[in-house]
């Protein structure tokens, strides 16, 4: 896929359409809302549907892929939340609906116990003295993760959508894909990389309620195939011990800021992320409080690939942690 930037905008109509034959209030039974945007994912622009098999399939060198122009609710939209998780009965917003038909192209909408009260869609927003690790931060850059990493059950996809941008336009999501960082390692820190666990904290949610439990997953910062390999990567959390694997991280991390790219979203964006190729990352902006602050849509999707589905998951499911060994 060379470009990792298709524009949808042709498609709204018929988006709006399919948005429509959803149930309008997603969180009544999510279920069946997600059951229902499976059979109307295959009704999608064939050019559209077609990119977005083309990326589940292959996934790309850039790592993501960036759906712009589709139809967003920007006159009708709420203000931006200051609380989470969302009210059971707030009626379906346009990007909502994007992110699940879109998202049921490829896989199964998975929500995690631990985080966001178990809640499958959540609402990306800038909160006052949030978590440094947390996406809610907004005036300190949300460093590089692949996410959930440590985790057994880690997402295939993270899916950003944007009802809102912030007011200066200046947050980027940063990707940097393994698939471009290889070539820039040597043969020797390639090698001494994959498939060696490492040791690796986890993020506040899964923390358990304690404030530091240490390292209590093992990630390997390559893996899979050794020609193309898997990333799990994580510049807060991975925590190497031995001189050798902290000298090789330190050269993935270089080689991963080196093929970085900023993608700036704008409303009727969404973004896909290849959460086993890539590590992402946000950064700073100025939120004003006035109602009106960026405002994202965030769902994690797994796929049958990657060990993440054992058989007769459906989307909806809500997983608990389980970390990586």
């Amino acid at each position: 896929m060379a470009n990792p930037v298709l524009d949808c905008a042709p498609y709204r109509d018929q988006l709006l359409s399919l948005a429509a034959e959803l149930p309008q209030i997603p969180r009544a039974d999510l279920y069946a809302f997600l059951e229902k945007a499976k059979e109307l994912s295959e009704r999608l622009p064939a050019d559209l549907g077609a990119a977005l098999d083309e990326f589940d399939a292959t996934g790309s060198e850039h790592g993501y892929l960036v759906l712009s122009g589709l139809p967003v609710d920007e006159a009708q939209l709420p203000v931006t939340p200051t609380s989470t998780p969302a009210p059971n009965e707030r009626p379906l917003l346009v990007m909502e609906a994007m992110l699940a038909l879109l998202g049921r192209r490829l896989g199964l909408h998975t929500g995690y116990q631990e985080l966001r009260s178990g809640t499958v869609y959540h609402d990306v927003y800038p909160s006052p003295g949030a978590h440094y690790l947390s996406s809610e931060t907004s005036e300190t850059l949300l460093e590089f993760h692949t996410e959930m990493a440590y985790h057994v059950l880690q997402p295939n996809y993270v899916m950003l959508a944007c009802s809102r941008a912030d007011h200066e336009h200046r947050a980027e999501t940063l990707v940097g894909s393994v698939r471009k960082a290889l070539p820039l390692l040597d043969e020797e820190t390639r090698a001494h990389l994959f498939d060696r666990k490492m040791p690796c904290c986890v993020d506040v949610a899964f923390r358990g309620g304690v404030e530091d439990p240490g390292a209590i997953a093992r990630v390997k910062p390559l893996y899979g195939d050794e020609k193309d390999p898997y990333l799990g990567y994580d510049r807060e959390l991975l925590a190497p011990e031995e001189p050798e694997d902290k000298e090789a991280v330190a050269a993935l991390s270089k080689a991963l800021d080196d093929v970085t790219v900023g993608v700036k979203l704008t409303p009727g964006d969404v973004l896909i992320i290849d959460n086993f190729r890539t590590t992402h990352a946000r950064t700073p902006f100025s939120p004003r409080w006035d109602g009106k602050d960026r405002w994202l849509h965030r769902v994690y999707i797994r796929t049958d690939r990657n060990g993440q589905l054992s058989g007769g998951e459906r989307a909806g499911d809500v997983v608990s942690f389980s970390p990586r060994q």
